[in-house]
C-alpha cells in the first residue's frame, strides 16, 4: 500500500503544483481534500504551462483518478471553465471525480466575501475574494449546500430560497446592497446537471476499496501550514485546515491509512496578503527573489512577499504535520547571491526563541536571528545529483536538514517537471 500525502510547509506558493504533478505520474488516485478555487498551481511541461485552480493533478495523467473530496468547497461555474481549459489542451476529464459531500460556492457566498473584505478597511485579510470563507461559514452554520443536494431540485430550490432570505438581509441592512433575485440563481445552477450527475460520488467508499485494493494514492493539499485555520498565523489564515490531519477527514479515510506525508518548501520563502512576516526583504533582495522566483500569484496575480528561509516555522510545520520528509523547490532562484541567510531563531526582547511561540503577538515584535551562508553563482538546472551542487549550495540543504531533523529527499532546481534531484 502507497498513500502520500503533499502539503505546503509555509504560507502556500511552495511550488506544490510541481511536486504534485511529480508524485501524480505514477499514482492511480490524486485526492484534492481541502480549500477552493482559492488555491492555484501552475504544471509547466515543456512549452507548456497549465494552471490549475481547483481540479487535482491527476487529471494530467490518463491512468489516474482525479477526485475532488469532502473537505473541499466546489465553484461549479469555474469548475466548468477549468474542465472546459483541459478539454481544449485535448486532457480527458472523465474519471474526475466530485465527492457528494464537498460543499457548493454559491454566487452569494462570492459577493458576501468581497463586502466583508472591503469593511475591514486597513485591517484586511487579504482573501482572494472566491467566496471560501463565506462557505466554509455556512458549512459550520449547518446551513451549506452539499453537492448531493443538487441531486434532487425540489430540495436544492427550498434551500437556496431559504438561505438567500437570509442573505438579503444581511446585504441589505448592513452593506446597503441590493438584494439578490433567487430564480436568477436557480436559472444559472441548471446549467451544471451535467457536470454534476457525470462526476458525483461517494469519495469516501472510493478511496476506501482503492486503499483495499493496495492502489496509490496521493492526498493533495492548497495553501500551507501555516495559513491553517487552527496553527496557522491567525487571523491572516484561509478558511480550512491544511495541516495534514485533514488528509483523512477531508477525503473521508481514517488516519491509519497514511504511510507517508511530504512537506513542500522553497529554499526561501512567501506569503501573499496581510500578516506577520519576520524575515521578509522588503529590499533589493526580496526584489530579486521575487523576480528571479516569478513570484506572482497564480488565481490573483498579486506580487509576493519575499524573504529569507525561517527555520523555526519550518520546524513547527514538520511537528504540526508529521513530515516524514522534505521536498525543497527553487533552489536555483538562489543562485546569483552571494550571501544567504537562514532564520535559526526569533529574538523577542533578551530572549531568543527557537520554538515557533505559542503567543503569536511575538511574531509582530521579535526580531530573526540569522546564521549566514556563502553563495554561489553556478547555474545548477542541469544538476541531477546532491554532489554536483556547488559545495555552498550543499552546506546550505545540509544546515536546513539538520536543523528541522528531517530528511530532504527531493531538490527542485528548475520549472519544468523533470529538473529535480532525488537524493
Amino acid at each position: 500500500m502507497s498513500t502520500t500525502v503533499v502539503l505546503g510547509a509555509q504560507w502556500g506558493d511552495e511550488g506544490k503544483g510541481k511536486v504534485t504533478d511529480f508524485f501524480a505520474s505514477t499514482a492511480d488516485y490524486v485526492v484534492r481534500f481541502q480549500g477552493g478555487n482559492n488555491a492555484g498551481h501552475t504544471i509547466v511541461v515543456g512549452e507548456n504551462k497549465i494552471a490549475l485552480s481547483l481540479t487535482p493533478s491527476g487529471v494530467l495523467y490518463p491512468n489516474c483518478t482525479p477526485v475532488i473530496g469532502s473537505g473541499c468547497v466546489v465553484d461549479i461555474g469555474f469548475l466548468k471553465q477549468e474542465l472546459e481549459m483541459l478539454n481544449e489542451k485535448n486532457i480527458n476529464t472523465d474519471k474526475l471525480v466530485i465527492s457528494a459531500n464537498a460543499h457548493v460556492v454559491m454566487p452569494y457566498h462570492k459577493l458576501l466575501d468581497e463586502l466583508i473584505e472591503e469593511s475591514l478597511g486597513e485591517n484586511k485579510i487579504g482573501t482572494t475574494k472566491k467566496g471560501i470563507g463565506p462557505c466554509y461559514a455556512d458549512k459550520i452554520q449547518r446551513k451549506g449546500i452539499r453537492i448531493q443536494d443538487l441531486l434532487d431540485e425540489t430540495n436544492f430550490e427550498i434551500k437556496v430560497r431559504k438561505n438567500i432570505e437570509n442573505v438579503n438581509l444581511t446585504l441589505t441592512k448592513i452593506y446597503d446592497h441590493s438584494p439578490l433575485v433567487v430564480d436568477n440563481i436557480l436559472d444559472e445552477f441548471s446549467t451544471y446537471k451535467d457536470i454534476i450527475t457525470n462526476h458525483v460520488a461517494d469519495a469516501s467508499l472510493l478511496i476506501a476499496n482503492a486503499i483495499k485494493n493496495k492502489k496509490t494514492i496521493l492526498f493533495e493539499g492548497a495553501q500551507g501550514t501555516l495559513l491553517d485555520i487552527d496553527h496557522g498565523t491567525y487571523p491572516f489564515v484561509t478558511s480550512s485546515n491544511t495541516s495534514s490531519g485533514n488528509a483523512a477527514i477531508g477525503s473521508g479515510v481514517g488516519p491509519k491509512n497514511i504511510d507517508r506525508i511530504v512537506g513542500v518548501t522553497k529554499a526561501y520563502i512567501s506569503r501573499v496578503g496581510s500578516g506577520p512576516f519576520l524575515t521578509e526583504q522588503k529590499n533589493e533582495i526580496g526584489d530579486f527573489l521575487i523576480e528571479k522566483g516569478a513570484e506572482f500569484g497564480v488565481v490573483t496575480g498579486r506580487r509576493r512577499r519575499c524573504g529569507w528561509l525561517d527555520l523555526i516555522s519550518l520546524k513547527y510545520s514538520v511537528r504540526v504535520n508529521s513530515l516524514t520528509e522534505l521536498f525543497i523547490t527553487k533552489l536555483d532562484v538562489l543562485s546569483g547571491l552571494e550571501e544567504l541567510k537562514l532564520c535559526v531563531g526569533y529574538k523577542d526582547n533578551d530572549e531568543v526563541i527557537t520554538d515557533y511561540p505559542f503567543n503569536q503577538n511575538v511574531l509582530n515584535t521579535a526580531e530573526p536571528v540569522y546564521e549566514t551562508f556563502d553563495g554561489w553563482t553556478d547555474d545548477i538546472s542541469t544538476v541531477k545529483s546532491f554532489e554536483d551542487l556547488p559545495n555552498n549550495a550543499q552546506s546550505y540543504i545540509k544546515a536546513i536538514e539538520a536543523f528541522i531533523e528531517v530528511p530532504i529527499t527531493f531538490i527542485s532546481v528548475g520549472p519544468e517537471r523533470t529538473e529535480n534531484i532525488i537524493i
